[in-house]
């Protein structure tokens, strides 16, 4: 017989969904469970840019100075379809993006990184939002991004200065 078969005694208790509860126990969303050596780390956006490396440089001094971990964050890309169709609502398609295990491999092999732990989280959307849920969820005293140069973030605005008006946590922005 393949695999393993766990019996539950017939006596067990179950926890039954109160009917007067406002949301039945199976509507209850998964909690992420985050590693304690990261807790209160340091977050840091990477996407493999000079501009990011700064950063990361920058946020590994920082976690090494008050003893906590690093969590490197690489935000996937995100293309509206609207791009490819046409359509009138902008839906947001996740795009294949195996640049994450590229740099998963980089740093694992980089000097640089010995003397901290570290962890390398892999998220899509909004680049804002995804540093500061990945900050929240971690409990991250700080969160550390490179500056945007060029024309892109001239019109658009730059990810460290909307990360900056709306975080609920420090942001350190690297030039």
């Amino acid at each position: 017989m393949a695999g393993h078969d766990f019996f539950e005694p017939a006596d067990r208790k179950r926890p039954v969904a109160d009917p007067t509860a406002a949301e039945p126990l199976a509507a209850e969303e998964p909690r992420h469970s985050c590693d304690p050596a990261f807790k209160h780390g340091v977050v840091v956006g990477f996407d493999g840019s000079m501009s990011s490396e700064r950063a990361l440089a920058y946020a590994i001094g920082m976690a090494q100075r008050s003893g906590s971990g690093l969590i490197i964050v690489h935000v996937a890309n995100r293309l509206p379809t609207t791009v490819w169709a046409g359509c009138e609502p902008p839906v947001f398609v996740d795009v294949p993006d195996h640049r994450t295990e590229v740099l998963g491999l980089e740093l694992a092999c980089a000097d640089y990184l010995a003397e901290v732990p570290w962890i390398l989280v892999e998220r899509g959307g909004d680049i804002c939002h995804e540093l500061e849920e990945v900050g929240r969820e971690y409990e991250a005293d700080a969160i550390v991004v490179g500056s945007t140069h060029g024309v892109v973030g001239r019109i658009f605005g730059s990810v460290a200065g909307r990360l900056a008006k709306r975080a609920k946590r420090p942001v350190v922005v690297i030039p």
